[in-house]
């Protein structure tokens, strides 16, 4: 067990005033997680958020004033969102010296108002070439400040990677607590019931409430490949003969060299990884590389 483990509150601006900020910083949490998504106020409204584009700003200085370990979510990708007012976003985001800063492509989903205005034709729909190149403005800005692109969508000054989420990526195991919650213990992925009086009824009868997922040697290969590669470490060549064996490593070797030889993958130190290139292209990529049964 860790001697100082990193606890996170994951909050919108809209949840937070000074006082709950306060009372905050006198637990055991170390670290905020605030959904700002964007500081420009046009934005907030089509993704239909409760906050505005100053409370975030509000929120974020009062933070600062009780934690020195913040991250903030920003969106990019918004349908009408130009190059320039990407850049805005970042650099307010900047002025703000936060040590860690996630960001998203945006995301339709299914039945929202977002889904309804696209299909209606009020806004424009999503465009991935727009996408791609906030993308690239945001890791040559961010990597310009002192950020360090650890994960594909997050960025963090040195000592400020956040930990939770790089267990994920790394594959190691972690144990989930409460309705919805997931684990994993190495060869099984569990999932906790949704519903919140099932949940506790469970826990009162002693019933487990959680369903398991046993993964298979091409399912811990596949999952691998696919958040290595996003990640500054990569995909380790020893780790796969190691864990998953030669037949698997001959398969990556195999059908990874395309990906070299288009430049959009590279091998250094035995450890394969997406190139500048390549970042945007990662999960087909990834796909190319998966074993299939």
């Amino acid at each position: 067990m860790s001697a100082a483990p990193e606890i996170t509150l994951e909050a919108n601006p809209d949840d937070l005033n000074e006082a709950k900020i306060s009372d905050l910083a006198h637990t055991k949490i170390n670290r905020l997680s605030i959904g700002v998504q964007s500081f420009c106020e046009a934005d907030l409204q089509l993704m239909n958020r409760a906050h505005k584009a100053d409370e975030a700003m509000q929120c974020l200085l009062l933070a600062k004033k009780y934690f020195q370990n913040i991250s903030i979510d920003l969106i990019y990708g918004i349908p009408g969102m130009t190059n320039e007012r990407w850049q805005q976003n970042l650099t307010t985001a900047l002025l703000l010296k936060l040590p860690h800063i996630s960001s998203y492509a945006l995301t339709v989903e299914k039945n929202t108002a977002l889904e309804k205005l696209i299909k209606n034709g009020k806004i424009d729909a999503v465009n991935d070439t727009s996408a791609a190149a906030h993308y690239q403005i945001l890791t040559e800005t961010l990597e310009k400040e002192g950020y360090v692109n650890y994960e594909f969508s997050n960025f963090g000054k040195p000592q400020f990677f956040s930990q939770n989420n790089t267990a994920y990526w790394q594959g190691k195991k972690y144990l989930g607590i409460g309705p919805s919650a997931h684990s994993f213990n190495g060869m099984q992925r569990s999932w906790n019931v949704a519903n919140n009086t099932l949940y506790l009824n469970g826990i009162q009868h002693n019933k487990p409430m959680f369903q398991v997922e046993n993964l298979s040697t091409t399912d811990r290969f596949n999952e691998y490949i696919m958040t290595g590669l996003r990640t500054m470490w990569g995909v380790s060549l020893p780790k796969i003969a190691a864990d998953f064996g030669g037949n698997y490593l001959k398969h990556l070797e195999k059908h990874s060299q395309i990906h070299l030889n288009n430049e959009v993958l590279l091998l250094s130190d035995q450890c394969l990884h997406l190139t500048k290139k390549g970042k945007f292209l990662g999960d087909g990529i990834a796909s190319d590389l998966f074993f299939l049964n």
